[in-house]
C-alpha cells in the first residue's frame, strides 16, 4: 500500500507493452455487438447474487456490483427485478449453479471460466469442445487457479489525469496504481473495496472505461501474429457459450 508522497511517483510503474487498452475495446465491442447475450449473462449474475447475498443491495456487495452491470449494459427494470425474484425465491424461476472450469490455450496461457448453469454436463461438454476444436485443452481444479489473483480493478482510457487518479486511488484505498504503455492507466485494490474506490471515482468525477472485481493474472504470457490471432478466436468461442459468465486467462494479446 502506498504510504508517504514521496512514494507516489516511484509506485506508478510503466507495465508491459501490449494493449490493455486495445483488449479491452475488443471486448467491449463484442458486447455491444451481442445485446442480448449480454443481458443474459448480467441477468443470470443478479439471480445468483440475490440468492446467495439477499435482495437489499446495501446489504449484499455482490448485489450492488451485479446491478451496476445492468445499469452500463442498460438491461430493463423489469428484468433485473424479476431476477431479483427469483433469486429470493419470491419468483419461480430456474435452480442454476455456479462452477468455474480450467485450461489451457494457445502457448500454455492458462484460463479460468466462471459459469452458471442448470445443466453441468451440457455446460462442461461445449466447453470441452470449444477448448479442443480452438487449440487449447480442459485442465483438472487447481491447475491453473493459482496463477490468478482475486481483485478490484479500474481501467481509465488513455488521457486521463494520472495525478488526479493517484490522488483518488490512494485516498480511498487502492493497492497498485500503473501506467500502461498504451497510456491507460491500471487501480487494483482488495475485493472488498471495491465500492469504496468506485465510490471516490465517481465523486472526483472519473469514469472509468472499466470497472469489476476480477481474477487478474499474477504474470502474462504474450502472444502476437498467429498465435494471438488463434487465442482471441479461442476466447471469443468460450465467450460466446451462454452459460460462461467471465473468461480469464494471463494471456496478452497484441
Amino acid at each position: 500500500m502506498f504510504r508517504g508522497s514521496s512514494e507516489r511517483w516511484s509506485a506508478v510503474q510503466t507495465m508491459a507493452g501490449h494493449s490493455k487498452w486495445a483488449n479491452i475495446q475488443h471486448r467491449k465491442n463484442r458486447q455491444d455487438a451481442k445485446r442480448g447475450s449480454l443481458w443474459t449473462k448480467v441477468i443470470r449474475e443478479v439471480q445468483i447474487a440475490a440468492r446467495d447475498g439477499g435482495g437489499d443491495p446495501g446489504m449484499n456487495a455482490r448485489l450492488r456490483l451485479a446491478l451496476d452491470k445492468a445499469r452500463l449494459a442498460n438491461v430493463p427494470k423489469d428484468k433485473v427485478q424479476g431476477a431479483i425474484a427469483r433469486g429470493t425465491g419470491t419468483a419461480e424461476g430456474q435452480a442454476l449453479e455456479e462452477v468455474r472450469y480450467e485450461g489451457y490455450g494457445i502457448g500454455g496461457a492458462a484460463i479460468m471460466l466462471d459459469c452458471v448453469t442448470d445443466n453441468r454436463v451440457r455446460t462442461v461438454a461445449e466447453v470441452r469442445h470449444v477448448l479442443a476444436k480452438n487449440g487449447g485443452n480442459l485442465g483438472t481444479d487447481g491447475s491453473v487457479a493459482f496463477q490468478f489473483k482475486h481483485r478490484a480493478l479500474f481501467l481509465f482510457a488513455p488521457g486521463t489525469s494520472e495525478e488526479r487518479v493517484m490522488d483518488v486511488a490512494l485516498e480511498a484505498g487502492a493497492d497498485d496504481v500503473a501506467s500502461n504503455e498504451d497510456g491507460s492507466i491500471e487501480v487494483t485494490g482488495a475485493p472488498g473495496d471495491f465500492g469504496a474506490l468506485a465510490a471516490a471515482f465517481e465523486k472526483a468525477g472519473l469514469k472509468p472505461e472499466l470497472a469489476e472485481v476480477t481474477m487478474k493474472p499474477l504474470n502474462e504470457i504474450v502472444l502476437t501474429g498467429e498465435d494471438g490471432e488463434k487465442m482471441q478466436k479461442l476466447l471469443d468461442a468460450l465467450d460466446d457459450l451462454d452459460d460462461v459468465q467471465e473468461v480469464f486467462t494471463t494471456a496478452a494479446i497484441e
